[in-house]
């Protein structure tokens, strides 16, 4: 009789030669890895900053907005909680997300504090320490991982005399980059001013210059009329414009919303792949489904929810889709952005969870995951943890994830390792259809046998002289229809 633990010491040992195999063929496969000659890769690659040049979010108004100058940067963190180990973790991270935004990381610093200063983010004396350090790297700009405060953001520019940027805007800057559909687009851009709409800065008589009658440009009428500031005005047309791409996300939101309400009227299960930014999410469902979809190695490379038609081995079908990526400390402007988008997770009946087993810090990116599953309302969903990656992870890593997570499935993407299984776990996991039937149906009705397959959950089938035999689970609507024909066939 096999115990646990000779399952766990054989997977052990499985994942030790895949790991083997995959260290000893890595040089051969590397070009034969690369995905194939997708444009949509080749276009985004094509398209490089140039050194010297900064990025400049959309102006919208007659307000300085801020211009995201993302080319020799010096990071900058501060540890309030946690072990040494996942503050450097944090800003490795931050340091990917700067190089996906095409700049060229220079130095990093973190400071140990009880909590974030909050006239300067970091204190006095770090303060001066990375000026230093900017004037000695001939950086151009400073990153802080975290979110600042306008009054924090105003002031560390004015001591460091270079622009400061933070973690919300550099993946707003990244999410602007990437995003491609129309609704990604628009949604980017809501994100983007939600963000900057209390950062909004004039200078000189913007400040206190009033509007009224023709001032400014005849701004008099549809104005609040005299007393009203340049920058309020700023702000109030900001605050439209707002209002605006909200309705045209609502607008937008109306097709998805048609499609996923046919597919829960044909009882169709939903499968959402979820995970962290990077882990492979869009590999495995192109595995699984040949969508075709981008794949890149860079964070929040997807934007775009991409659904496929999946069918399991008894030809019951389901939908599987391909989310955005999450990553610690979501910027709330985008979990409000993409509310229409993230519907796709938290209106699944199963979640694949994605894990990147090769990461430092597996476990932390499985509670920032979770975390925002439950902000969005998914938390009671079923999950599976899939971890990936690991023909290139620590063995004793993946093992401790499958003992700690219970329905948890290791499998790589890239040499085909456990996938097999994955997507046995997957089908398995499918909500079961409430109503059993045990019938014969005409061979004329071959419509409803064909349903049978794609909503139900055949336990057994055999075709006699008059008819199918089937014994299965389906909705109630198909069972109805099903006693209907055959007491017609009677």
């Amino acid at each position: 009789m096999t115990t646990p633990e000779d399952s766990y010491d054989k997977l052990f040992d499985e994942l030790l030669r895949e790991s083997a195999r995959a260290a000893a063929d890595f040089d051969a496969n590397e070009s034969s890895y690369q995905e194939d000659s997708q444009q949509e890769l080749v276009d985004r690659h094509a398209l490089r900053r140039v050194k010297g040049f900064s990025t400049e979010l959309q102006d919208i108004s007659d307000a300085e907005y801020r211009q995201l100058q993302l080319e020799r940067v010096v990071l900058v963190g501060v540890w309030t909680e946690g072990s040494a180990e996942m503050a450097e973790n944090s800003l490795a991270e931050l340091k990917a997300l700067a190089e996906t935004a095409g700049s060229e990381v220079l130095e990093g610093l973190i400071q140990r504090r009880d909590k974030p200063d909050p006239a300067t983010y970091i204190g006095s004396g770090k303060v001066i320490e990375l000026r230093q350090l900017v004037v000695s790297t001939g950086a151009d700009t400073v990153i802080c991982d975290g979110e600042l405060s306008p009054s924090q953001l105003r002031t560390l520019e004015e001591k460091l005399k270079v622009k400061v940027v933070d973690r919300v805007a550099l993946i707003l800057d990244i999410f602007a980059q990437h995003a491609k559909s129309k609704e990604g687009k628009a949604q980017v851009e809501l994100a983007q001013i939600a963000y900057l709409l209390p950062r909004l800065r004039g200078w000189g008589d913007s400040l206190s210059r009033q509007v009224g009658g023709r001032a400014a440009g005849g701004a008099g009428i549809g104005g609040r009329g005299p007393g009203e500031t340049k920058i309020e005005t700023d702000r109030r047309r900001i605050r439209d414009k707002m209002a605006k791409l909200r309705r045209e996300i609502a607008e937008m939101k109306v097709s998805r919303d048609t499609k996923r309400q046919e597919r829960r009227r044909n009882n169709i299960p939903s499968v959402a792949i979820a995970g962290y930014t990077n882990a492979g999410k869009s590999s495995l469902l192109n595995a699984l489904t040949g969508a075709g979809v981008l794949v890149e190695n860079a964070l929040f490379a997807t934007l775009d929810p991409t659904v496929r038609k999946c069918e399991t081995t008894e030809g019951r079908v389901y939908t599987l889709s391909d989310t955005v990526g999450f990553v610690r400390h979501l910027p709330h402007q985008l979990v409000d952005a993409f509310k229409s988008t993230l519907e796709e997770v938290s209106g699944a009946d199963l979640l694949v969870h994605v894990v990147d087993g090769a990461h430092p810090d597996p476990f932390e990116q499985i509670r920032a995951v979770r975390q925002v599953i439950a902000e969005i309302g998914g938390g009671d969903i079923p999950e599976i943890i899939a971890i990936n990656k690991v023909d290139i992870a620590s063995p004793d890593v993946v093992m401790e994830i499958l003992r700690k997570e219970p329905n948890s499935y290791a499998f790589s993407v890239r040499s085909g390792f456990g996938v097999d299984g994955l997507v046995h776990a997957i089908e398995k996991s499918l909500p079961h259809p409430a109503v059993e039937i045990s019938t014969v149906i005409p061979y004329h009705r071959g419509d409803l046998v064909s349903a049978i397959h794609e909503t139900g959950e055949i336990l057994s089938e055999e075709h006699l002289a008059h008819g199918t035999a089937i014994h299965a689970y389906v909705d109630g609507g198909l069972a109805k229809a099903i006693e209907i024909a055959t007491s017609k066939a009677e």
